[in-house]
């Protein structure tokens, strides 16, 4: 220590001789004032950095770079919000030179035949995006126009009763004059929007009470989901809606269920699992009568429809149902899974030969190219689709518009098509 004192000496004469101080000033004074500027100089610094960006982020900023600026974090409780924040602003007079903000103009919103296309448009490519590609081939004669048109309509899962059906009738017009473009689709729209025109009674909730639906599909279709939503679609009308748990079977089917009643604010009716269905559905109709329901949809139990034994258990079901209340079921909704295609033309003739189908519930025809498969069912069992999916939310299940699905697929006549 001493040596370090030592060493240290010449500068101390000299911090002394440069200060004017006598040499009889304490070391300890000496090096403590040393470390106080030190430190002044050190901190000074830091503390004026500091205090100018506290200033910085208080200044007012664009609203649109809000959450953009160094040193902005996130909040634990969640993450900040995209949608722009102001600052309160108060109205003035235009005398004084600052007018009030404009109200934000909002964007108008999504219409149904907006949206049914935006969902259709695999579909929609698929069918006139690739007739379109043939008519644009210079050269092609009648026959190869033909060939191709075949072709296309067949790989669009209309069926192949079906796309022949529609080749006779486009055959029929070559007969009569050359075709265009224009005139050749102008043709198949004709003819595709007759097929859809299936004559069956209306889907009229009112003709009974209750008025019994009995839902029924393969595993995996979407058909509780469909339920669900149908109850929140007719439950808007002020009718009192009754949800059946008759898929006695499938894990979590009961509980699935029941949360789609919750949210349609439902009536709803359950056994145990593994409970007969037919005893679910026998008390379901007794609690409807004494209730004054208007409307009670049954879901029932997946079944493959190659499996004849299980769909004799639907049989008997559906005799409880008559013999309960007469007239029931008022409707047989079969719910099919657009993607499967051609597959739903052999599952809806099965269950339409064993139960009677009535009308067909179409889903997921947002995400496939096999929109087509509307218009097989149509013609070739003559049933008619009285609801489809277009997406995940509850009012994505709508009633189907035969014009409106011809406009999203073909567009509106004599606009968009090749010349």
């Amino acid at each position: 220590m001493d040596q370090i004192f030592a060493s240290l000496q010449p500068a101390r004469e000299s911090i002394l001789r440069f200060l004017g101080l006598e040499e009889t000033v304490s070391d300890v004074w000496l090096w403590a004032s040393l470390g106080c500027c030190l430190f002044l100089l050190i901190y000074l610094p830091v503390w004026f950095l500091v205090r100018r960006r506290r200033t910085k982020r208080s200044v007012p900023r664009d609203p649109s770079s809000l959450g953009d600026a160094e040193g902005e974090s996130v909040p634990a409780d969640g993450p900040v919000s995209t949608t722009p924040v102001t600052a309160p602003q108060t109205a003035t007079s235009p005398e004084e030179g600052i007018l009030p903000p404009a109200p934000a103009a909002e964007e108008p919103p999504e219409s149904l035949l907006e949206r049914l296309r935006g969902r259709l448009a695999k579909t929609q490519d698929q069918l006139i995006g690739r007739l379109d590609q043939i008519f644009l081939r210079s050269g092609a004669g009648e026959r190869d126009l033909l060939e191709d048109l075949e072709e296309v309509l067949i790989t669009a899962d209309l069926g192949v009763k079906t796309s022949y059906d529609l080749l006779g009738a486009v055959q029929k017009e070559f007969d009569n004059k050359p075709l265009g473009p224009v005139e050749l689709k102008a043709a198949l729209r004709q003819k595709i929007g007759s097929m859809l025109e299936v004559r069956a009674p209306a889907f009229e909730p009112e003709r009974a009470k209750p008025y019994v639906i009995m839902v029924v599909g393969v595993n995996g279709v979407g058909k509780t989901t469909s339920i669900g939503k149908l109850a929140s679609h007719l439950k808007d009308n002020d009718r009192k809606v009754m949800l059946v748990a008759a898929d006695t079977f499938r894990a979590a089917a009961i509980e699935q269920l029941q949360i789609w009643s919750d949210r349609a604010a439902t009536d709803f009716v359950k056994h145990k699992p593994e409970s007969d269905p037919s005893a679910v559905v026998y008390d379901a109709l007794q609690a409807a009568k004494s209730r004054g329901t208007d409307l009670v949809i049954v879901d029932t139990a997946g079944r493959l429809h190659t499996k004849a034994n299980l769909m004799e258990e639907l049989k008997k079901v559906k005799r409880i149902m008559s013999r309960e209340l007469e007239g029931a079921p008022h409707e047989v909704f079969l719910v099919v899974d657009a993607t499967t295609g051609q597959n739903a033309i052999n599952q809806a003739r099965v269950f339409h030969e064993a139960l009677g189908v009535t009308g067909i519930v179409l889903t997921k025809l947002d995400g496939t190219a096999k929109g087509g498969v509307i218009v097989g069912i149509a013609n070739e069992l003559q049933l008619p689709v009285r609801f489809i999916g277009i997406g995940e939310r509850v009012e994505d299940l709508r009633a189907f518009d035969a014009d409106l699905f011809l406009e999203a697929i073909f567009g509106e006549p004599d606009k968009g098509w090749v010349q």
